[in-house]
């Protein structure tokens, strides 16, 4: 264990196994790549050859680099050949059985010093450590696909590793310009006990019919800012191997959440396994293409003009930061704008505001001051709810407070005039609780925006089940026209996005509270590892952790899953008024401003 990592084999050349053995020559180790497949050893050499290649073509190598990448990397068929290995990665398929005959097999070839490393990404490593002749040399090397391309390598000790082991990949890592996170026996480790947790409820909650399937990955990619919405993340990992993992994850935790969806189960023994397939949750243009095409659920695209009501000018009520940006975004597509507040200083206060980031906006070359100028003058600011008389469309941007909201509509009831639409822009109540305080539930509607509204292209338009067709309608065509993206969904807690991003962060709360990884190393785990723009505890001292508190205890309270219950640890920080970035404190510490 002392000796250099100079000689690596990878056992195993798919996807992942060739992924590791391209990032392994490129940093100048001897790989010895393993399959019993001819073909999967032919096509991993092909793959090398193309990567390089773009390298070259690129001016990243030169050509003679490249031919000597190339000779650093031999394949073989019999594991005889990881002889003379001072690391052995194995990447077989995610079965106990099948890791279990490697490692037996590597316990009579390599030499007593070498160390053994797993591929896993759920099952236990310490399980596999057990039954090796040499247990103190086994740990887990988790990867993340494109190998290329992602930085987090995840080292996974069992209690029977030796550390000079978990040393020696660690410095690997780095030599190959990863970012190493050491992490327990787990299944899941980090980063996939995150993750999976999150697409298996977006699975359950396709399988639900709750919303299509490009409405559910769509709202986490414009919602969340996410490389890939979760479903077509499902194809791309393998829905049969999101399933082997899921029920290894369940199997340690006992969580209702990591139970694999049904769906799961069907599509795998179906063979519609995801992009490799052909077919999974989408269909692609062959197996293992990335190319979607459509199919019986493909939407017929954009619906036809018409069917809903003519909208000339909105009422937008609010004065805080949300209302006023949604007034930017449909005073920017043209339309009037009524923009009312308790009283006339606080709505021109919020006039203030949408004429500072329209300012920023010219400051910045995206818009003409001609422009601003135009977009200012359709805003009116107002005191009273009584300038809604005249609103084609009412949009509350309140207080989070269904009693405060029930109030608004009850006016807004009274104001508006017959056939104006009235939304509410509520995140977590019942849009239908709002609806019945008025004496036409049929023309009342959510549209949840994003914040900042301007920047925000997402806009989860939420129909109870007293919503007109004719006022769904209106809003979706409205939506497209303030440039922005909508999808459907029915009225129950959290929508799309809150349904799915909080049980992942009250998850990744729970790891911190129970010792298993610190909020750096989680936090670093879901950038690097899953392509998230922000870690959970960056974002929940962004959000707020009374406001993520708050969407917990409904999504509790609606579900009734015990897994859904609010961490304890958030409870604790939010009596102790630990709120994070706006008062100073959360999860972490920060400069007063």
């Amino acid at each position: 264990m002392d000796t250099p990592l100079s000689t690596i084999a990878v056992v195993g050349l798919g996807t992942m196994g060739t992924g590791i053995a391209d990032v392994l020559a490129r940093a100048g180790r001897e790989v010895i790549g393993i399959d019993i497949s001819d073909t999967a050893a032919a096509q991993a050499v092909a793959a090398l050859e193309a990567s390089t290649a773009r390298a070259v073509a690129r001016e990243r190598i030169t050509e003679e680099e490249r031919q000597d990448v190339l000779a650093r990397f031999r394949t073989f068929s019999d594991l005889q050949a990881a002889a003379d290995a001072d690391l052995v990665i194995e990447v077989v398929p995610e079965s106990y059985e099948a890791k279990h005959e490697v490692f037996r097999a590597l316990d009579g070839i390599v030499r007593p010093g070498t160390i053994l490393a797993t591929g896993t990404n759920a099952l236990s490593v310490t399980r596999l450590a057990a039954d090796s002749a040499h247990p103190e040399r086994v740990l887990g090397l988790h990867f993340f696909t494109p190998v290329q391309a992602m930085k987090l390598v995840e080292v996974v000790s069992s209690v029977l590793t030796d550390p000079r082991a978990v040393d020696a990949v660690t410095q690997l890592a780095q030599d190959l310009g990863k970012e190493p996170v050491a992490v327990g026996d787990r299944a899941g480790f980090i980063a996939d006990g995150l993750l999976f947790g999150y697409l298996n409820q977006a699975a359950a909650m396709y399988e639900a019919k709750y919303a299509s399937r490009e409405d559910i990955d769509a709202a986490m990619r414009l919602g969340c800012g996410l490389p890939m919405g979760p479903l077509a993340l499902l194809d791309l990992i393998g829905v049969d191997t999101a399933r082997t993992v899921l029920e290894a994850m369940y199997a340690d935790s006992h969580d209702r959440l990591h139970a694999p969806a049904p769906i799961l189960k069907q599509l795998s023994e179906a063979g519609l396994t995801g992009r490799k397939s052909g077919r999974g949750f989408y269909t692609y243009e062959a197996p293992g293409s990335g190319e979607v095409v459509r199919d019986a659920l493909t939407p017929l695209g954009a619906a036809e003009a018409g069917g809903g009501r003519e909208v000339r000018s909105v009422g937008v009520a609010g004065s805080g930061t949300m209302a006023s940006g949604i007034a930017e975004v449909f005073a920017k597509a043209g339309y009037e704008v009524v923009l009312a507040a308790r009283s006339q200083e606080k709505a021109d206060t919020a006039k203030a505001r949408i004429a500072k980031s329209l300012a920023r906006s010219v400051d910045k070359g995206r818009m003409t001051g001609e422009a601003r100028d135009t977009t200012l003058a359709l805003i009116t600011p107002a005191g009273t709810l009584d300038a809604f008389a005249e609103v084609d469309l009412a949009v509350e941007a309140v207080a989070e407070d269904l009693e405060i909201k029930q109030e608004l509509f009850a006016r807004l009831d009274k104001i508006c005039k017959p056939g104006a639409v009235l939304a509410t822009t509520t995140s977590s109540l019942p849009v239908v609780a709002c609806a019945r305080a008025t004496s036409r539930p049929q023309d009342v509607i959510g549209m949840h925006f994003f914040n900042p509204a301007p920047a925000m292209k997402l806009v989860e338009i939420v129909r109870t089940v007293l919503t007109g067709d004719d006022v769904h309608a209106t809003v979706r065509e409205v939506t497209t026209r303030i440039r922005k993206h909508p999808v459907d969904c029915g009225d129950r807690a959290g929508f799309i996005v809150n349904a799915l991003l909080f049980p992942y962060l009250n998850n990744a709360i729970k790891m911190v509270q129970e010792h298993y990884a610190t909020l750096d190393d989680i936090d670093a785990a879901m950038k690097l590892g899953g392509g998230y723009p922000m870690g959970p505890f960056e974002l929940l001292d962004v959000v707020g952790l009374d406001v993520s508190l708050a969407i917990e205890q409904v999504l509790h309270r609606e579900f009734r899953d015990p897994g859904l219950a609010p961490a304890p640890l958030l409870e604790h920080l939010v009596a102790a008024g630990c709120l994070g970035r706006k008062t100073g404190r959360g999860f972490r510490e920060y400069a007063r401003r």
